[in-house]
Formats: C-alpha cells, structure tokens, sequence
C-alpha cells in the first residue's frame, strides 16, 4: 500500500501545484475565508464526500474506511496574513494587503491531497479519517478552539489529531521530527505607554514615552535571559511601535509583540 501511495502521490503533484497557487494568488484573512472555503468545500464534495462547515469558515469531513478501526484526525489551517506580496510569480497575491506567507496555502494542498488519495484507497483501511479544514490560525483566540467548542472533536472523538508546518530550512522531501512538544504557544502584548508630548527640540518641558517605550523593549528581554530556564524554549518580541512625528515628542507610544513558550508553566509565571 505504501508503494502505491507514493505512486498516487506522485501522479497528483501536478493538480495539486495548480491547487496550491490558485489558494496562494486568493488569499483571505482570519475568520474571513469563506471563498477558500467554499472552494475546499466543493473540492470535497466533488470527491464523493460530504462537508460541513463548522465555527464558521471551517470545513470538515469524514472518510469512512472498513469497519473496526480508530478514528484520526488530519488538520490545516486556511487563512493568510495582513501582508503585502513583494514576489513576482505568476500566481502571486491578487488581493492588495494580503498574502500567504506563513504556508497556510500548503497546508491546505497538503490535507486535500491526502484527502483525495485516502478517499480512493478507504477500501484498504481501517478506520475513519476526520478532515479539519481550520479558520483563523493567525488570530487570537484562534479558530481551533472555536472549531473544538462547535464539537469537532465529537461525532466521532478523534484518538489523535495530526498536523504539519512547512519549514523552508529542510530540503525538500524531507520530513522534521521530534519527540515531545514541537510548537509553541502564542501570547499577544499590546501596551500603551502615557507621557507628555511636545516639540522635539525642547525635550526638558516634556515627559517622553519613546524614551521609556525604548528602555522597556530592552529591559523586557531580561525576562527571557534572566528568569526563563534555558532548558525551557522562549522568545520575546516586538514587531510593532508606533509613536509620533520627527520632530515631535509624542504623547503616547503603542508597543505590540509576542510571547512564544513551550512550558505552560513559565507562560503562565511569565
């Protein structure tokens, strides 16, 4: 069976190359993916299949193979980032703002073209396979625990849900492993930091909050360098701040990051 996988596999990499750039070229935002969904949706129909659409923008369905097996689940998320696509590809982003640039279009292809070669060889196996087709993955709370909360995780219970991520740094063909937790959490920081604006040349009449929004980026990677254990994972960053004019003190400073941890315990002391 495995030999005849590969082979299938292999046959299908040319409709599949073509579904993945049409994905990529129509990105669509968190919780906003109701044409890639409804695309997927009829992908699947036109397999045989039955979807239904769950927390929304979600789309699952089942592949019933012989009777007496587990039942598992195979997940991807389908949503693309606020970004704007520099790349000059033929199939590059047709929605200004918009892009699939953390490989949400391959993990789509890739659970559609597992679906598709599952679904002919489900008279060889045992079990049923439960298709996730996962919303809004880039933004907090997520659409899996939306999905989880509609009871995707019931009718059937799935023994154990399988996922993947692209990751540039392999060579192609090749598949990273590794025991125990693989991703981190993500925890989202939004401050504001008050102080008292006023032109930039006359920085003794003011109280400024880049100078304090400055001193508490660095300060805050203590946090990681000094409290975290170095056997426990962690990354703090920021990638967004927003303050004032040139030669304007501002009066407020807006700092967002993110915090990435594979502890919980140290999530929840951090």
């Amino acid at each position: 069976m495995l030999n005849q996988l590969r082979d299938r596999a292999a046959a299908l990499a040319p409709e599949l190359s073509v579904l993945r750039r049409h994905l990529h070229a129509n990105p669509e935002l968190s919780f906003k993916e109701t044409q890639t969904a409804a695309f997927i949706t009829q992908k699947l129909t036109d397999m045989g299949l039955r979807p239904y659409a769950v927390a929304g923008t979600g789309v699952v369905a089942l592949i019933e193979g012989q009777p007496g097996g587990p039942v598992v689940a195979l997940r991807a998320d389908m949503d693309a980032l606020p970004i704007q696509e520099l790349s000059d590809v033929p199939y590059q982003s047709q929605r200004p703002g918009v892009m699939h640039a953390c490989g949400h279009d391959v993990h789509t292809t890739c659970l559609f073209g597992a679906a598709k070669l599952l679904t002919e060889l489900k008279g060889q196996f045992k079990g049923t396979v439960k298709l996730l087709f996962q919303p809004g993955e880039e933004l907090l709370p997520g659409g899996a625990s939306l999905m989880i909360a509609d009871g995707v995780l019931e009718n059937p219970a799935p023994a154990e849900v399988l996922g993947q991520h692209v990751f540039p740094r392999l060579p192609v063909g090749q598949i990273g492993l590794r025991p125990g937790r693989y991703m981190a959490s993500t925890d989202e920081l939004y401050l504001r930091i008050k102080g008292q604006g006023g032109h930039g040349a006359m920085p003794e009449l003011n109280l400024d909050p880049v100078l304090v929004a400055a001193h508490l980026i660095v300060a805050a990677q203590q946090i990681v360098s000094r409290r975290a254990n170095p056997k426990m994972p962690s990354v703090l960053s920021f990638g967004k701040v927003i303050a004032g004019a040139t030669n304007v003190i501002p009066d407020e400073v807006y700092i967002e990051g993110t915090f990435r941890t594979l502890d919980e315990a140290w999530r929840d002391e951090a």
